[in-house]
């Protein structure tokens, strides 16, 4: 998902919302908006795949307190330094670096689309017996050999499949040289990603600093993560509970699966598929697909009336009979 300059993007009319809405009602809005133009839900239908898109990308910023803040900030200044990656693949993205008089170099996506925003910190000096905070370098003063480069941090934004499935990226170094770097399958959201000696090189012969890259997860509409399991909820009507029925779950970008609903199934039941979680060298986790009954919201006259006699038939139990027990 192509990332756009935040000084032309209003993440808060993409959404909807008012400046000042709070974190639930943030999340509550989003997913209303990614159910309505979930691609699933709009089959061929580019105009909702892109506004499904556009309205992920405005919530993975406005959801990260430090990524809104920081965004508020950018939009009220009106101008700061933005820079355009070169040669990036996907459509290009823009990349808007913290305000510290630092020169930054661009970043460059793959396909699945990131944002990457980089800050530096822990700056050593630059000439000779001059190291961190003034103070002097261990190489020409002979405190115990060169000193370290300094580390620079970096944020990246993919989506929830990327993160499942891996992807490799290409970002663009201070000498604007364009480096890989592999996102591993099953990383998870606010997990840091060491890229050794990619960062500032030492002001005195020693090796180079590092990039910490930070990843954030977008939400997805349907799958959650407990671990390597993935997590979703199964609507299933009353017939179908009461019965019994087989029915299809969707799997993370992949085939959907069939699942048998034992008769006198209840809401709460997870049914689990073995092996088709978020896999990754430590191991594979499985599909749990809980079972919600979904109420008629409406019944004709059939069917209410049948319903009825059913209720004169049904087992004279009182479900709720241990539970006033136990509260007692």
């Amino acid at each position: 998902m192509a990332s756009q300059d935040w000084f032309d993007k209003d993440f808060y009319k993409v959404l909807g919302v008012d400046k000042s809405v709070s974190a639930a009602d943030l999340k509550k809005t989003y997913r209303k908006l990614a159910r309505q133009y979930h691609p699933d839900s709009n089959p061929g239908d580019a105009k909702a795949e892109a506004k499904f898109k556009e309205i992920s990308e405005a919530y993975s910023v406005l959801n990260d307190p430090e990524q809104r803040e920081e965004y508020d900030q950018i939009r009220a200044m009106g101008s700061g330094a933005r820079f355009s990656a070169p040669g990036a693949s996907g459509g290009g993205f823009d990349d808007v670096f913290s305000r510290f008089g630092q020169q930054r170099g661009g970043t460059t996506s793959g396909p699945a689309g990131f944002e990457d925003f980089f800050s530096m910190f822990d700056q050593g000096g630059g000439g000779f017996g001059s190291g961190r905070f003034g103070q002097t370098t261990g190489g020409y003063r002979g405190f115990g050999g060169p000193q370290r480069g300094s580390d620079v941090t970096a944020r990246t934004t993919i989506d929830f499949i990327t993160a499942a499935k891996g992807e490799t990226i290409t970002l663009q170094g201070e000498d604007n040289t364009p480096f890989k770097v592999k996102i591993p399958a099953g990383v998870s959201d606010g997990q840091k990603i060491r890229l050794r000696g990619r960062g500032r090189p030492s002001p005195d012969g020693g090796e180079s600093g590092d990039i910490v890259v930070t990843v954030a997860v977008r939400p997805h509409p349907v799958f959650t993560r407990e671990g390597l399991n993935l997590r979703l909820t199964v609507p299933v009507t009353f017939t179908e509970a009461a019965l019994g029925a087989t029915i299809e779950v969707p799997t993370l970008g992949g085939d959907p699966v069939r699942l048998r609903v034992a008769p006198g199934t209840p809401s709460g039941r997870v049914l689990r598929v073995k092996g088709r979680g978020i896999q990754t060298s430590k191991g594979t986790g499985d599909l749990l697909a809980e079972v919600q009954v979904a109420v008629p919201a409406h019944l004709d006259d059939a069917a209410r009336e049948a319903l009825e006699r059913f209720h004169e038939l049904e087992p004279k139990e009182n479900p709720r009979a241990d539970l006033m027990s136990k509260a007692r």
